[in-house]
């Protein structure tokens, strides 16, 4: 059985890039991908696109094309200034999307539909590598530092991104099993994003370190899989 590892966003996947020289690199209707081996096995990597109608499209189209047993997502998430610290690697139990707007009955039903929790149960015993077991809030726009606080009392969240939420949810409707590992690449806070206003090379930096980080632990995590992609 194949693994399909999904990146999501351009600069992630270029980084991821650079750690597979010479792959042959195909292209899909929904993204571009290469096949290569890990630990002899075979393994597939997906760009899946930024956002989230790019992210459920991309899901459903890995699903249907290889039929994964396990769904992996590696990449970078927004984290909450004094909650959390860089490089901190989530492993995602929650993903919630959170920028819905329903203004008829309220947004609280909308987003309870939209919420996933990730059945992580096969994960039995020590983990690879260290990391904080946590939700994640996903909307289709970058951390806004005044809704932080609000994302922090509501949610209990610690961090966000664009893509996880529709991940979790397509895998779940195909009922794939999804492991989620979000690396925090640059803070938000009150102040501002230390990733805003020009000053990009903080998260190309960031997500350079965190996919250096999540690639070099991969084989392990497949390994822990083996007996979930066996099932």
């Amino acid at each position: 059985m194949i693994s399909v590892i999904i990146i999501s966003s351009n600069i992630e996947w270029r980084v991821t890039l650079t750690f597979f020289p010479g792959v042959q690199v195909q292209s899909s209707p929904l993204g571009q991908w290469f096949e290569t081996e890990i630990d002899h096995r075979p393994v597939v990597f997906f760009h899946g696109g930024w956002g989230k109608i790019a992210a459920a499209a991309s899901a459903q189209y890995i699903i249907d094309r290889w039929s994964p047993k396990v769904l992996i997502n590696l990449g970078t998430c927004g984290g909450f200034k004094g909650e959390i610290e860089k490089g901190t690697i989530l492993l995602v139990e929650r993903a919630i999307v959170y920028d819905i707007v329903e203004q008829m009955t309220g947004p609280d039903a909308a987003i309870a539909h939209f919420t996933t929790d990730l059945d992580l149960s096969w994960l039995d015993g020590d983990l690879p590598q260290p990391v904080r077991r946590s939700l994640i809030v996903s909307g289709d726009r970058d951390l806004i530092p005044d809704e932080v606080p609000l994302l922090k009392e509501r949610f209990g969240a610690v961090a966000g991104d664009w893509e996880s939420g529709s991940i979790a949810w397509v895998a779940a409707r195909n009922g794939v099993r999804c492991l989620i590992l979000r690396g925090v690449s640059d803070l938000v806070g009150s102040g501002g994003g230390e990733a805003y206003d020009g000053n990009l090379r903080v998260f190309t930096d960031g997500a350079a370190s965190i996919l250096k980080q999540l690639l070099q632990y991969l084989p392990a995590w497949i390994e822990k899989a083996r007996p979930a992609i066996r099932t």
